[in-house]
């Protein structure tokens, strides 16, 4: 046949769609992992994941506070990052049977899956700076850290789990408030919480919350507001509603940094922001003045790098 008249002409077309492309394809496709590059979301700066790992997740660059797992959190503020991980009540999964665009089951499978948590809080007790302590921490990638039952009776384990073995209790909040999926049952854990936080006052234990980016809603009206200190990550957003919302309702424009940790220092709302590479050494100092305990020996343990 012809060029024009088609068989060959056919074959090669195939041959050239079938095996050539794929082979030039594959030859330019270098297998990457998708994680390998963080783009900084104040600058925009590409940096090596590795670099942000090693650096406890803070952009080397500009010193923006990524946000950090909770395993990550707790191996990174516990001695040697080891510690009990506490086993957490179970709860009714679904007891008012939600759904929106998907079921509430589901989204909380895809949540798990995703984080390798039960739920929004995880709680461990170990030692800081060879001080019992006994931590909370609250991770934002399930479900935007949002509080339900689960993660109300979680926080509730932890306070009890102070007040038995005498530990202070410290919580990292971050959250964007209550869980919509479990409707009233979400909201009882706000007074619940405020509860657990009397119980430990009555057991002079005390009670320090880390607010970490972001902490909003029913959260910040709870228990991420009633620490004895209230110290906040670096740039991290603290408030109720949001700096859109309030502008639109009280038709005004907010000031400069508004419901930002810097902000909330300068207002008296929060007693101090702490640099992450800063937080296990001042939370260790907080834990010694407020339980009077001795200062450490010289060659107290040192924590292990986080990993998410």
């Amino acid at each position: 046949m012809d060029a024009r008249g088609k068989p060959g002409h056919d074959r090669a077309m195939n041959w050239i769609s079938n095996v050539v492309r794929p082979k030039i394809r594959s030859f330019l496709r270098r297998e990457t992992p998708e994680n390998l590059w963080i783009k900084c979301p104040e600058t925009g700066q590409l940096v090596f994941y590795k670099d942000v790992e090693a650096n406890q997740f803070v952009i080397p660059s500009s010193g923006y506070h990524m946000r950090i797992s909770a395993p990550a959190r707790l191996k990174s503020i516990f001695d040697n990052g080891e510690f009990e991980d506490l086993l957490l009540p179970d709860v009714p999964v679904d007891p008012l049977r939600f759904r929106d665009e998907r079921r509430y089951v589901d989204r909380l499978k895809d949540a798990r899956t995703k984080t390798g948590l039960h739920d929004a809080v995880k709680v461990g007790v170990g030692t800081l700076e060879g001080l019992p302590v006994t931590i909370g921490v609250q991770d934002f990638d399930f479900m935007g850290g949002s509080l339900g039952m689960a993660a109300g009776e979680a926080f509730i384990k932890g306070i009890e789990t102070a007040v038995q073995r005498g530990t202070p209790y410290i919580m990292f909040a971050a959250s964007g408030g209550a869980r919509m999926q479990e409707g009233i049952l979400s909201l009882m854990q706000l007074p619940r919480t405020t509860v657990g936080v009397q119980m430990l006052r009555e057991a002079k234990k005390p009670y320090i919350v880390v607010l970490t980016n972001p902490t909003t809603g029913g959260v910040t009206a709870s228990y991420a507001m009633l620490g004895d200190v209230q110290i906040a990550e670096p740039g991290a957003l603290i408030g109720f509603a949001g700096p859109r919302v309030i502008e639109q309702t009280i038709r005004e424009k907010l000031p400069e940094g508004f419901q930002r940790a810097e902000y909330l220092t300068a207002h008296g709302m929060v007693d101090m922001v702490v640099h992450r590479h800063k937080l296990r050494e001042t939370l260790a100092r907080l834990c010694r003045v407020l339980t009077k305990a001795p200062a450490p020996p010289p060659q107290a343990s040192l924590p292990v790098p986080a990993h998410a």
